[in-house]
């Protein structure tokens, strides 16, 4: 699972980062409304965790812009603002959830959590191509029934390639979706994630189809 964080207390991020990546989830992180404005309208994630007290506005301002984006995104607002009228203004707002600070790590993991088995998000939860069944909420992949053991930057890549399978999917898609903002990546790592996936993929009756100069696309053995 892969969300945008918006948050400007650079201390707490790194903080949540940490947290959250031990329980799988990648995190890009943002500190500004007009930067996480671009990061949803450019990327893929599953959820959003909102700060109220931004730099450049309350973060409620941005709801509305992320639902015209992506309109099913789940939001979590993560705030010190934790007065009820206050939690009342940001579920009316449009948030999903409202989480006041100080809070507990393992409770917005199990509210993300929560959200992502809600009937919207479980409607287009599974993915079938061939062989393969992928779970889009919780990244497991099944072969013909048989799970399949995947690394997290291979789930990330999956994700992305069964959501748009039988189209090509763009190199710098796959690698968005594969790697944190801060990441560096290596000009062949992304080649070596998707050199293991097809071995492993062999037996699902799909290929992933290398498209010169432009990407990968993942389909169907006809």
């Amino acid at each position: 699972m892969r969300i945008l964080l918006i948050e400007d207390e650079l201390d707490l991020a790194r903080a949540l980062i940490s947290a959250l990546e031990r329980h799988d989830i990648l995190v890009d992180h943002v500190s500004n409304l007009a930067t996480a404005l671009e990061a949803v309208k450019n990327s893929v994630h599953s959820v959003v965790i909102l700060d109220r007290n931004l730099p450049d506005g309350d973060g409620l301002t941005i709801i509305p812009d992320i639902r015209r984006a992506q309109a099913g995104l789940p939001i979590i607002v993560l705030s010190a603002l934790g007065q009820a009228a206050q939690r009342i203004e940001g579920l009316e707002t449009g948030a999903d959830d409202y989480l006041a600070k100080p809070f507990v790590v393992d409770e917005l993991v199990a509210r993300i959590r929560a959200l992502m088995r809600r009937p919207a998000a479980l409607a287009e939860m599974s993915v079938t191509v061939g062989q393969l069944a992928f779970n889009l909420g919780d990244g497991t992949a099944l072969v013909a029934g048989t799970p399949l053991t995947l690394t997290r930057r291979e789930v990330l890549a999956l994700e992305v390639l069964v959501r748009r399978a039988g189209r090509t999917v763009a190199r710098s898609a796959l690698e968005e979706a594969v790697y944190g903002f801060d990441d560096e990546i290596a000009s062949n790592t992304l080649d070596a994630h998707i050199s293991r996936l097809r071995r492993k993929l062999a037996p699902a009756d799909v290929e992933i189809h290398s498209i010169r100069g432009i990407g990968y696309l993942l389909k169907a053995i006809a």
